[in-house]
């Protein structure tokens, strides 16, 4: 049975989840060192933001299948490692985008109103109403960095709320932001046109430190900032400056560069100008419940050798891409794997050419498929879909993509052309019906024919006797040939031939087919 470790709290329902296909242990507080000691036992990996799943964890998890993280950042994990080893990341996107835009929302109102400052006054038997006049947001203009999932949300509350919406997010189209009626603006006018900015963006090298000393100098004295997003966006020395200083008049963070925020930060010397709350941005009940059963759902599915919904690591293969896509899928990889067993182990280039309704589909998982197809045969159950693209890169395979919807042969096929050792190769197939695949062309002769797991394929002349003294030979061996199919282009000229067999062709036989008359070259394809 399948071994799961989880190492942060997550809810009892996914718990319940992977003990139906797995023996689950929760240990959470492990150390680093104790992370990577125990890890090699283990199939699948479920945390939260608690537990660092470093390049030394991954390479130590020798049985890892698939990493979870039961919630939206994945800056926890290094997902560069486990994709270079073929480990699938996965997340709940959407579990706690609730939770997450809600509390934006309550961090703004509250620093706009001294909340958390007049609550402990009050406590502390004080009554000072004058301390603590506050601003409205009503009319107020809200920027959002970044309108996906959880700024779309913050959006629809705002405008509820009588704010004036304008959003920097250059990967989003202006009829999805006209629909929110948030005015698209590049981030330099959104700086300086907002009274409240909110940070909804994901922490990469680019957005690092993207609000700092002079981002600060471009907003309005009046403006106030809110980051529920991710550690690392704000320069917190930074921001304590323009706080102290007065150059902003407030800011809120749930999520800092160091978690848990130091003792030593300045930031906790500030006053009301800032308020501070230990990462609760997926702290609710419903949202811990949300992305614990996402999660293991997940988990559960791969240990099961089905498709993940969430995965990060495997663009374009969300589920329902994948679902729409696997017949093509199938048959890109297949098509990979014949290709490069016929143009040699040592492949420069890898053209893919997407015909027909196929041209109109998203080609990044075809890519993909073609890509894993094309090294099986070097690297065997070491690629898969999660590093066959970077594994290409390594070895140095130039991947060109092209599209022509005006091929009408088949309702959609694949070309793929590779560069080798053995010259220039190209195979082509199609789907028959919606699941049928075929090999339609092998080279520049016409064929169809269905992939088998033992395959030989020969170019000869095409001339009378050449097929039955092949056919002779094979049986002489008690070789049984389940199918034969010849492409030719002309009468007489070269031709493929292509033998399915019902069992793998023994030791010596292919140098005897090599020898028979105009016999040109021949192969064997296992597929």
């Amino acid at each position: 049975m399948p071994r799961v470790i989880v190492t942060d709290p997550i809810d009892q329902a996914g718990i319940d989840i992977l003990s139906q296909v797995a023996q689950v242990d929760v240990r959470t507080n492990l150390t680093l060192e104790e992370l990577i000691a125990v890890i090699p036992n283990y199939d699948a990996i479920m945390v939260r933001s608690g537990t660092r799943v470093t390049r030394e964890v991954i390479e130590a998890g020798k049985n890892l299948k698939i990493i979870g993280r039961a919630g939206v950042g994945v800056d926890n994990i290094d997902v560069a490692a486990a994709t270079k080893a073929g480990i699938l990341v996965v997340n709940s996107p959407e579990g706690n985008t609730i939770a997450a835009a809600e509390h934006a929302i309550a961090l703004m109102m509250a620093l706009s109103r001294h909340i958390a400052d007049a609550n402990a006054s009050l406590k502390a038997g004080q009554w000072k109403r004058e301390e603590f006049v506050g601003v409205e947001v009503y009319k107020k203009t809200l920027g959002i960095v970044g309108l996906g999932r959880i700024g779309s949300h913050v959006a629809q509350i705002a405008k509820a709320m009588g704010m004036r919406l304008l959003a920097y997010d250059p990967y989003i189209s202006i009829e999805r932001a006209e629909q929110l009626g948030v005015r698209l603006v590049d981030f330099t006018t959104l700086v300086q046109e907002s009274d409240y900015i909110t940070l909804h963006v994901p922490k990469t090298p680019e957005t690092t430190n993207l609000f700092n000393a002079e981002t600060f100098r471009l907003m309005k004295p009046t403006a106030r900032l809110i980051n529920c997003a991710r550690g690392g966006l704000v320069d917190e020395q930074a921001l304590y400056e323009a706080l102290k200083s007065g150059q902003i008049a407030g800011a809120a963070l749930d999520v800092f560069a160091e978690e848990p925020l130091s003792k030593d930060s300045p930031l906790l010397s500030l006053g009301k100008e800032l308020l501070l709350t230990p990462h609760l941005g997926a702290s609710t009940e419903e949202a811990q419940v949300n992305v614990a059963i996402d999660v293991a759902e997940q988990i559960r599915d791969v240990l099961l050798g089905l498709p993940a919904r969430s995965a990060v690591n495997i663009p374009g293969l969300q589920a329902e891409v994948l679902q729409s896509l696997k017949p093509y899928l199938e048959l890109a990889e297949t098509l990979g794997n014949l290709v490069g067993q016929l143009a040699g182990d040592r492949v420069s280039q890898l053209e893919i050419r997407l015909q027909g309704s196929l041209a109109e589909k998203d080609s990044r998982p075809i890519v993909i498929a073609a890509l894993k197809g094309l090294l099986t045969l070097a690297l065997r159950e070491r690629v898969n879909y999660v590093n066959a693209s970077i594994e290409a890169k390594e070895r140095g395979i130039r991947v060109v993509e092209t599209r022509d919807p005006s091929v009408k042969d088949y309702s959609g096929s694949l070309t793929l052309i590779a560069h080798g050792p053995n010259g220039v190769r190209s195979v082509s197939g199609a789907l028959i019906g919606e699941r049928e695949v075929r090999i339609t062309q092998i080279d520049e002769f016409p064929v169809n024919v269905p992939p088998s797991a033992n395959m030989l394929m020969t170019l000869h002349r095409d001339m009378p006797g050449i097929i039955g003294r092949i056919g002779t030979l094979l049986g002489a061996y008690n070789v049984n040939i389940a199918s034969m199919q010849v492409g030719r282009k002309i009468i007489r000229g070269d031709a493929v031939m292509v033998l399915s067999l019902d069992d793998p062709l023994p030791d010596g036989i292919l140098e005897e087919v090599l020898k028979q008359p105009g016999i040109r070259d021949a192969f064997v394809v296992n597929l």
